[in-house]
């Protein structure tokens, strides 16, 4: 069985559900208030931010591993051992964040990703330790164990973003199989006022589901699965966020801005795709913009 087979078997496993959700329940409660969190997200910068800060840890580890081969530029590996350490902790306040806000497979893979970082970081703390205390072959031994389970850790890590699509905006994947041309929406008149209503256009393969919310004579058509994890924005609510009326998925609780479905609130990083939209004869009609048009 290959290292995907066998990560997908793991994330099946419900064993240590029970503490996860004790975990979960944690992190939710220590990360306060939603606008920390959201930052964590990176809502505001509409990319997550973990995947940016575990940068600082992985590359300065691997530089230290590098550097620890050459006798005379060790005292620079220690300098990268101890910038990873402090980075760490804010690439793990970041994953943790994310990791509250997934399903049961990506959370039970994530605990794995957790742990041995935990690991992974005590090797590293260790590697110090021995290196102030001027033991330097016990403070190598050490750093390169951990360069080993952290290494580990990232492909459990690559596997949550790949393989179950954590992170991902799900929304483009659905804009994806719509066709580009323009989709009647149906009449103005049988939409009802902010409320968000399901209708749905054509696939490749099957129809592809849209939510459509009027705001007296403008409607505003976005695709139905939330950019966050695919949840129905059709069942949400419409509300004010952060001074933006919002479409709000019914999962999570994203808030994308109904003007142009920029996330004002988290755990979403990505904004919802949304469809051009004109109208004529009373109807109304939605189309993807231009970067989607095959080439």
């Amino acid at each position: 069985m290959s290292l995907f087979g066998v990560l997908d078997r793991l994330s099946e496993v419900p064993s240590f559900d029970k503490q996860l959700e004790a975990a979960r329940a944690a992190v939710d409660k220590v990360l306060r208030p939603q606008a920390f969190k959201d930052v964590l997200h990176g809502t505001w910068l509409g990319h997550p931010l973990h995947p940016i800060l575990a940068m600082v840890p992985v590359g300065t580890w691997l530089s230290a591993g590098l550097l620890d081969l050459v006798p005379a530029t060790r005292p620079a590996a220690t300098a990268m051992i101890g910038a990873g350490v402090a980075g760490s902790v804010p690439a793990a306040l970041a994953g943790a964040a994310d990791w509250s806000e997934q399903d049961d497979a990506v959370r039970r893979l994530g605990g794995l990703h957790a742990v041995s970082n935990v690991a992974a970081l005590g090797l590293y703390v260790g590697s110090l330790v021995a290196r102030k205390k001027g033991n330097g072959t016990l403070g190598r031994v050490l750093s390169y164990s951990g360069l080993l389970v952290a290494s580990g850790s990232a492909a459990v890590g690559g596997h949550m973003s790949y393989a179950q699509s954590s992170g991902a905006n799900h929304a483009v994947v659905e804009a994806r199989r719509l066709t580009t041309d323009w989709i009647d929406l149906g009449p103005l008149d049988d939409l009802p006022e902010g409320r968000p209503t399901q209708r749905t256009g054509e696939g490749q393969g099957a129809p592809v589901a849209l939510v459509v919310v009027r705001r007296g004579l403008t409607v505003d058509a976005f695709i139905d699965a939330c950019a966050h994890v695919g949840g129905p924005l059709s069942e949400g609510t419409v509300e004010k966020v952060r001074g933006s009326d919002c479409l709000v998925c019914p999962w999570h609780g994203s808030a994308f801005a109904l003007d142009n479905g920029e996330p004002r609130r988290g755990p979403t990083a990505s904004a919802q795709e949304k469809l051009e939209v004109k109208y004529e004869a009373g109807r109304v009609f939605g189309r993807l913009p231009n970067r989607h048009v095959s080439k």
